[in-house]
């Protein structure tokens, strides 16, 4: 069992920690809302700080789960940063997903202390989170893979090394292209099987069986159909997430021309009020082009 610190209490950090906590670690969290951070040490026995730096003095490893490579860097450098309060010899695993760019620049800034840098993003949304599944992609060194690897299977029900820091980034960028491409074909699918007359939950559940079935079409055709986009990964984190993955294909020279495409749908979405709907509801830009309730 390791003494552990965990950065960020989201949706997805909250249950983290607390499975890390359930599996006899020693953990010690942090949010900006401190009572938040209070709320979870009553709930699941742990300690919590009111700064990244006491949050992580005297912990084995730090992990985080915050919101975007600004937040990243707030809470890993400066004088009451993570870094200020970690030992040579400690390891970061960092759940957020950002830019490589910024993986790689705080990964320099931690072998710079003597500290290990591991990148693993995560996949399986809120529910992943809560139940323990989610997938975990990484980038570091082996031996920092091998000692992250043996911490977040607490909540993990696949772990994957894709070699050096920054590949773990691309992989949850190469995810949340194949989401986005498979949320928007679900969308259409959906809505044409409406526009048809036909019962478009009963066309998921056949399509489903063949070779037209996807996650997305088991997992949220019928809440497509019924309006309802309260499954937790926003449409605002989305787009944050896809500007990240284009910005990545850019630096390589290639071009996401679908990706493009549904970033600039995700867009209208924000433009009806949807910044706070989950991803699948891709399928109210159609309501709306057709004059129907959204």
């Amino acid at each position: 069992m390791a003494k552990l610190a965990f950065l960020g209490l989201g949706v997805m950090g909250y249950p983290m920690a607390g499975h890390l906590q359930k599996a006899g670690h020693e953990v010690t969290v942090y949010n900006r809302t401190t009572a938040k951070a209070e709320k979870w040490a009553a709930e699941y026995g742990g300690g919590f700080a009111t700064t990244p730096r006491t949050a992580a003095e005297g912990a084995d490893v730090v992990l985080s789960c915050v919101g975007n490579d600004d937040d990243l860097r707030a809470v890993v450098l400066g004088d009451e940063g993570a870094l200020a309060g970690m030992a040579k010899g400690a390891l970061y695993v960092d759940h957020t997903t950002v830019s490589a760019i910024v993986t790689r620049e705080l990964g320099a800034s931690a072998a710079a202390s003597g500290v290990g840098w591991v990148d693993a993003p995560v996949s399986g949304g809120q529910a992943g989170a809560e139940n323990g599944q989610l997938a975990i992609m990484c980038g570091g060194a082996d031996a920092d893979f091998a000692r992250a690897e043996s911490i977040v299977a607490a909540y993990s029900k696949a772990t994957v090394h894709f070699g050096e820091l920054g590949n773990g980034q691309i992989t949850k960028m190469i995810n949340q292209v194949c989401i986005a491409g498979a949320i928007q074909a679900v969308s259409e699918g959906l809505f044409f099987a409406m526009q048809a007359g036909l019962d478009a939950k009963k066309v998921a559940a056949l399509v489903s069986q063949g070779a037209g079935g996807s996650w997305q079409l088991a997992n949220r055709a019928e809440t497509m159909v019924d309006n309802k986009f309260n499954h937790g990964f926003a449409v605002d984190w989305m787009r944050k997430d896809l500007a990240i993955a284009l910005g990545q294909a850019k630096e390589l020279g290639i071009s996401l021309p679908v990706t493009a495409m549904v970033d600039q749908y995700y867009g209208d979405v924000q433009a009806l009020g949807g910044g706070r709907w989950d991803t699948s509801s891709l399928i109210q830009r159609f309501r709306k082009l057709h004059d129907m309730d959204i």
